[in-house]
């Protein structure tokens, strides 16, 4: 298909959208008018050009509505297991693990990226914060240090893959127009090569200011954090129920700290089996992974509300659902617009969009703008993939970390066919960038806040600290994708 005036807004508003990245502002204005720019200049329409706003919006929500779900069960089952008490109580027991600050650094590391994986680190940092850090600062870790690990594994490494929730690989996916399980299998080996590179490189550089227990420099930190008041933190239940109730309480929390982890930790083996083909349990491409956590955790979250009182569970239900569904709309909610724009890009979903009929040409923008520019683009896999992970990092500057997805998707499934790459590959390097440094772990604006105010340290200076470990591991992993795919 030849270029059009259409073609043309198309990418003179992508290239403003990537720009406005770089100077650290929201993109939604200008993924909004540029749609009602290119529909309008591809119908001849100002009318059409402001339908297809309303379209792209809700073709967008359509395809994203799934993650809104995911989200919301798992918040307000932390909300549930918050009135119980079975939040700390899960925790409780890995202080004891912490003999030492060498310990600490990887038992905290470990227990984050679990918890983030199924919660997300956003909702899991309070509660990391609050029990977690000060007894890895009490055995000897640096304050500095407790924020390093709990951004790369929770910020950085559960989330750039968000393989149980599938959120990050679902946007990927959806623009470059594959199956998200192509997507999430390789973003889960390179959130690990990154991950763990990050990791060893920190503690390398941390190990020299780990301290014994009895060293007079932890009082001050723990001091720092007020943790008297993080750790006596009154449950919410105590607040609603009566004293006679407590006991009874209190054995309802033991037993959902347990059930809890089971189960999610059955769901992930089930997933993992079911990829082996050694069992009959049914395949979970697409959406389908998601959509079991997500009933799980639905199912998880009505015994856990029937078990804080049958009489309140019906109204108390309700507000986890409600909280849930605020969290989710508050986090995802500006890549709607975004993504309607990218969507519009592709011949999947413009026509849709654009309102044209079935016999209709359907223009996918950003393809045929990479098409046309093959023969000034080099054709190398290497300057390809380091690209799309450079383009991914700029659209993390934003300090969301998932709104830049689905332009990395869209130009992976564009850029592909040349690069001699498979999209999933370039989806799966375009997530690592733009979810490590805008997720949290690189950028001082973005939720890196909330960690380095559990630490009490200076979030400017965790993100320099994480800087090297970090992108070390973003160039190796790229290395590695080159290498293996």
């Amino acid at each position: 298909m030849s270029l059009t005036l259409a073609h043309w807004a198309y990418a003179l508003v992508t290239i403003v959208v990537i720009v406005t990245m770089l100077m650290r502002r929201g993109v939604v204005i200008p993924t909004l008018v540029g749609t009602m720019l290119v529909g309008w200049i591809y119908k001849g329409s100002l009318i059409d050009g402001l339908k297809s706003i309303f379209n792209a919006n809700l073709i967008a929500a359509k395809e994203l509505f799934s993650i809104f779900l995911i989200i919301m069960f798992m918040v307000g089952l932390l909300k549930a297991l918050k009135d119980l008490g079975s939040d700390k109580k899960m925790l409780a027991p890995i202080e004891k693990v912490m003999v030492n600050g060498h310990v600490a650094f990887f038992v905290l590391g470990l227990v984050t990226f679990v918890i983030s994986l199924f919660f997300w680190p956003t909702p899991a940092i309070p509660l990391i914060g609050a029990l977690l850090i000060p007894a890895a600062i009490r055995a000897g870790l640096p304050a500095m240090g407790a924020a390093m690990i709990v951004a790369i594994a929770g910020q950085g490494m559960s989330i750039s893959s968000d393989y149980v929730m599938q959120v990050a690989p679902m946007l990927s996916a959806t623009a470059a127009g594959i199956e998200t399980s192509l997507v999430s299998q390789k973003a889960l080996v390179l959130s690990f090569v990154v991950g763990l590179t990050a990791i060893a490189i920190a503690y390398i550089s941390l190990a020299k200011s780990i301290r014994k227990r009895d060293d007079h420099s932890i009082e001050s930190e723990l001091n720092k954090l007020g943790v008297s008041t993080a750790q006596h933190e009154i449950a919410a239940a105590s607040e609603v129920i009566d004293r006679e109730e407590q006991a009874a309480m209190d054995r309802w929390g033991h037993v959902f700290a347990v059930l809890v982890p089971l189960s999610l930790l059955t769901v992930v083996l089930i997933m993992v089996l079911s990829k082996t083909g050694a069992f009959n349990l049914g395949g979970f491409e697409g959406g389908d992974g998601a959509a079991f956590i997500g009933g799980v955790g639905a199912i998880l979250l009505v015994l856990a509300t029937l078990a804080f009182g049958r009489a309140k569970a019906l109204d108390r239900i309700s507000d986890h659902v409600t909280e849930g569904f605020i969290f989710a709309f508050k986090a995802m909610g500006p890549v709607i617009p975004i993504a309607g724009f990218f969507f519009l890009g592709s011949g999947d979903f413009s026509a849709t969009i654009l309102s044209l009929g079935d016999d209709a040409v359907k223009p996918a923008f950003l393809f045929d703008l990479v098409s046309a520019g093959q023969s000034i683009i080099p054709q190398n896999a290497f300057l390809t993939a380091f690209g799309i992970l450079i383009v991914g990092m700029i659209t993390g500057l934003d300090g969301s970390g998932f709104s830049g997805l689905p332009l990395t998707g869209g130009l992976a499934g564009a850029m592909a066919p040349g690069s001699g790459l498979d999209p999933a590959t370039l989806a799966a390097i375009g997530q690592m960038g733009a979810v490590w440094t805008g997720g949290g772990t690189l950028i001082a604006w973005s939720s890196l806040v909330a960690v380095a105010g559990f630490a009490g340290v200076s979030v400017i200076e965790l993100a320099r600290r994480n800087f090297f470990p970090v992108v070390t591991g973003l160039v190796l992993a790229t290395l590695v994708a080159l290498v293996i795919w």
